[in-house]
């Protein structure tokens, strides 16, 4: 696959979105229907009784995107305006895989009560949110208290979307290594956005032994530079206790999740244990290339789609957000994740190998099964599952 830049401007010129029209509109009744006088009638319904709106909006399968432009895939802190591109394509894959309309938001400020403020007042217009590229640790704060104050579904993708399709990928790679899920020993590389969902996903799958580094080295309790959000992980991971480096969370590890910018050094990659799995997922460029992490490992995994077992986020989130919609859920529960994770995995099990242990991206049956499971999560729920990054 080669990409030129030319083809890579043509292809965005003039963004690539545009709204498209459900009805007719040739003629004066056509006119008269769509808007005045007509649409007074449907106006004049949805104020006398607000639960008929999903109806006759399309605000109730409308997703809004919604970046400050902080922390742009590999890009960091960008702003609101140079994002705009991203979201844009966020949104054409919503259409795409989860044929659900969405529109882009760029806010020009990184302010969470702002944010929060904006999203509120703008409340009416959609009926669930993405929230995208938004640097940790904000983007904690910020979905809990969207979640809180919206009565629908949000999800900061770069965290959950990430993680389910971690989950569904390392469900699969045990398979092909033989070895029991729960009983993997995982190092997460990355304490953001990512590496928090990623590591709350497996101990709610319940792998218990799983570290976690940041820049600094492993995160542990002993440790006085932690956030608040890692001194929460610090006591719910890293049960052996473990302080260091990469020299010490590697040495006998199963897995490696590369969530970071960072690099890994080969030579703690040569203490791992045989048949490991490492997914290096730091896009464009993984925290060890693959030819490298090959030597070491039976089943390497990056985010790249020029590289064998891509773990996209465009696996999840189409599905995820339209069973919800579909569902007409509230929250996305952890349990919704799960279920997502799950039925991504299933997908490709007939046909497992250290090569595949994912489907496509582009596999259509991906986002019809992944909405399916979600529904019947949410039909099955007894309530919302506790969740503890919501304060």
């Amino acid at each position: 696959m080669h990409l030129t830049t030319e083809d890579i401007f043509q292809a965005h010129r003039d963004g690539k979105l545009e709204i498209g029209l459900t009805t007719t509109l040739e003629d004066k009744r056509d006119l008269s229907i769509a808007y005045t006088p007509g649409v007074a009638e449907v106006s004049r319904a949805i104020y006398r009784d607000s639960a008929v709106a999903p109806a006759y909006t399309w605000a109730s399968r409308l997703v809004a995107v919604v970046s400050d432009g902080s922390a742009v895939l590999g890009l960091g802190d960008i702003g609101a305006t140079a994002s705009l591109p991203v979201m844009e394509g966020k949104s054409a894959l919503f259409k795409k895989f989860g044929n659900l309309n969405s529109i882009p938001l760029v806010l020009e400020t990184t302010d969470v009560d702002e944010i929060v403020e904006t999203l509120v007042r703008l409340r009416s217009s959609f009926g669930a949110v993405n929230l995208e590229d938004i640097s940790a640790p904000r983007c904690f704060e910020l979905e809990a208290r969207l979640v809180e104050a919206l009565d629908m579904p949000v999800m900061h993708d770069d965290q959950h979307g990430t993680a389910v399709v971690v989950l569904a990928a390392l469900t699969n790679a045990a398979i092909v290594v033989g070895r029991e899920l729960t009983g993997l020993r995982v190092a997460i590389s990355g304490a953001g956005a990512a590496g928090i969902a990623v590591a709350e996903m497996l101990l709610a799958a319940g792998i218990s032994d799983v570290t976690i580094l940041d820049s600094r080295g492993i995160i542990h309790s002993d440790r006085e530079d932690l956030t608040s959000v890692k001194a929460t992980y610090a006591a719910r991971t890293n049960p052996r206790g473990l302080t260091g480096t990469y020299t010490q969370a590697l040495d006998g590890a199963d897995v490696l999740i590369g969530v970071s910018s960072g690099t890994v050094p080969e030579e703690a990659l040569a203490t791992m244990s045989g048949d490991a799995i490492i997914f290096a997922l730091s896009n464009p460029d993984p925290e060890v290339h693959p030819a490298v992490a090959g030597r070491y490992a039976r089943i390497v995994a990056t985010g790249r789609s020029d590289f064998p077992n891509q773990i996209n986020n465009v696996l999840a989130f189409p599905g995820i957000f339209r069973g919800a919609l579909d569902a007409r859920a509230t929250k996305i529960t952890p349990a919704m994740k799960i279920a997502a994770a799950e039925a991504i995995a299933a997908l490709a099990a007939d046909n497992l190998a250290a090569g595949y242990i994912i489907p496509s991206p582009l596999d259509p049956r991906v986002a019809p099964a992944v909405a399916t499971a979600v529904m019947a999560a949410v039909e099955t729920s007894t309530g919302v599952i506790n969740d503890p990054l919501r304060p």
